[in-house]
């Protein structure tokens, strides 16, 4: 049995970040448990930046401009007080990056560049031409290395273990030797990322994003909050969903219908291409449903970026990266060609009911939680681009000085026959389910899944549609108890670690379209279609869903915290 102080679960930017923040303290065993390389998270998949209100290119910005700036992108959903001190913490946050030697790109007076992004009222989002998350996260894994953080890599959480209504521990799938593990912890943050995987193929999340700290953390007893909102991204590559980043519109990219229109004047005459995420993405779609994309209007659909106009020196510069994504995945270079791109699931702003954004601390004492698989609140209905890597650097550091500050005051909880106890009940399932000859494939189960999710929860949503993938997700709950694994080798492993992940998947699935189905209104990246209207005096509260005794999903609200700006419409 390992036994460490504090164990952090996940090796994107916000786990590395708790990691290091709990490592510096003198005394603590420090170990972070990753599913992949620890430097292969989606974190590396971001593009376009980190916000930071630092003025290096725009004077008049401020923290204060910040907050009101993603208050307003949240759609009134974000809690006000988390926002203030989240947005006052980003320009320290990425100084201590830049300090720690991350390669930002740079103005002219050597100051870290910033650029426009969606939403946001002056250029703050700053970058490293377009591969800020790979550059923030490979610092921030040297640093961990620099301070001791024990990285058992391939190793796949599988449940966490309360005892005295505390955190006692966690299960581990140890891939490489294919076996169970047991970590006893005093303190466990859970930094597992999103679930993008739910839709499958129409996500720009790593097919490791499938929702498995959310997961465990509601079977542990920690309520799921806000889990309706997702963002879609409105430029994903047109046959993948791969990300193109928001970059591509900051740097003054034009998005154009079959007409050859700048459509986003309709839309958002002030802001244009620029607007929030969640405006273009439905602009997008309504495009392609009046008959205005590009190839009719099914799931083959889209409109195009073009970015011809920027010229060769910012593209190949700033913009390489999704030059070459475009190259490889759309054929199509975007020197001399615009680019099909259509909405994709790109971000849970839900997750991890997160009590005190103070320290990231869940209603479990010693389960602490940060980055996209925390809801804290400060994303709301709508995340601002920018505002993801950023909440990583700096709830990841909140989330591990927490963790730490736990550990340091407590002992570990007495719960060796409890862990032992869930050990062998995860052995006994291994065995079981790779021994099955029949059943349905996993993989059906899957994929049926991803077509409910994304046909019926997905931009447009309706009682109708919810309630027959709600049907889908209880079948295929059903189904997933006698699938077909087929695979009884233990090392490395991967037909089990996908049974497990769909466990997780079909979990998140269930908590989204409940959330979709109650909140009867249109608020941010959550649309239905038969309440289009915001609806403040009913809706301006979380909805947090928590498992029940008899394992039914059991709902209760928390209002939304506001301090000094009151809900109006929302224009760009």
């Amino acid at each position: 049995m390992e036994q460490y102080d504090v164990l952090v679960v996940g090796s994107g930017g916000a786990g590395q970040r708790a990691a290091l923040e709990a490592a510096r303290r003198d005394g603590l065993r420090v170990a972070l448990i990753t599913k992949i390389f620890p430097t292969r998270s989606a974190t590396a998949m971001a593009q376009g930046g980190v916000n930071a209100a630092l003025n290096n290119v725009a004077k008049e910005d401020s923290t204060e401009v910040h907050t009101f700036d993603t208050v307003k992108g949240s759609d009134y959903l974000g809690d006000q007080d988390a926002i203030e001190f989240f947005c006052q913490r980003c320009p320290e946050g990425v100084l201590e990056m830049d300090f720690m030697g991350t390669p930002f790109s740079r103005t002219d007076e050597g100051k870290i560049a910033q650029r426009n992004f969606g939403g946001q009222s002056y250029p703050r989002t700053c970058y490293s031409a377009d591969k800020t998350g790979h550059v923030i996260l490979h610092t921030t894994y040297e640093q961990c290395l620099k301070e001791g953080v024990h990285f058992l890599q391939e190793w796949y959480l599988l449940d966490i273990v309360v005892k005295d209504g505390k955190a006692g521990g966690a299960i581990i799938w140890n891939m490489k030797k294919g076996r169970v593990e047991i970590i006893k912890a005093k303190s466990i943050v859970l930094s597992t990322g999103g679930a993008g995987r739910v839709f499958w193929t129409r996500t720009t999340n790593p097919f490791l994003s499938t929702g498995d700290g959310m997961a465990v953390a509601f079977r542990a007893g920690v309520g799921l909050k806000d889990m309706e909102m997702i963002q879609f991204h409105p430029t994903g590559l047109g046959k993948t969903g791969i990300l193109m980043s928001e970059a591509v519109r900051g740097e003054g990219g034009y998005l154009l219908n079959v007409e050859g229109e700048r459509f986003m004047k309709k839309y958002a005459p002030n802001k244009m291409e620029l607007a929030s995420r969640d405006v273009v993405a439905k602009a997008i779609e309504d495009e392609i449903a009046a008959g205005r994309g590009f190839n009719g209007t099914g799931l083959d659909a889209y409109v195009v970026a073009d970015l011809r106009h920027l010229g060769p020196e910012v593209i190949i510069e700033k913009l390489h990266g999704i030059r070459d994504l475009a190259l490889c995945f759309e054929h199509c270079d975007p020197l001399t060609d615009p680019v099909p791109i259509r909405p994709t699931c790109h971000y849970i702003m839900g997750g991890i009911d997160v009590v005190d954004y103070k320290t990231c601390a869940t209603e479990i004492p010693g389960i602490f939680a940060s980055g996209e698989a925390s809801c804290i609140s400060i994303h709301g209905a709508n995340r601002l681009g920018g505002n993801s890597l950023a909440d990583g650097v700096v709830f990841g550091k909140v989330s591990g000085a927490g963790a730490a500050d736990y550990a340091q005051t407590n002992t570990f909880a007495d719960c060796d026959a409890e862990l032992q106890a869930k050990a062998e009940e995860w052995e006994a399932k291994f065995v079981e389910v790779t021994s099955r000859t029949s059943g349905r494939p996993v993989a059906e189960i899957r994929d049926e899944l991803a077509v409910a999710m994304w046909n019926k929860v997905g931009i447009f949503r309706n009682e109708t549609g919810i309630n027959e993938a709600l049907e889908v997700i209880e079948r295929l709950t059903k189904e997933y108890e006698t699938c077909y694994v087929g695979d009884s080798n233990r090392t490395y492993n991967m037909a089990f670690v996908n049974y497990v992940e769909i466990k997780s998947m079909l979990t998140v699935a269930k908590a989204i379209a409940l959330g979709a189905l109650h909140r009867k209104e249109s608020r941010g990246a959550h649309v239905r279609e038969e309440f289009p209207k915001r609806d403040d005096s009913q809706y301006l509260k979380h909805a947090i869903w928590k498992l029940g005794e008899n394992g039914e999903y059991v709902m209760s609200e928390r209002d939304v915290v506001f301090t000094k700006y009151e809900p109006q419409e929302r224009k760009y």
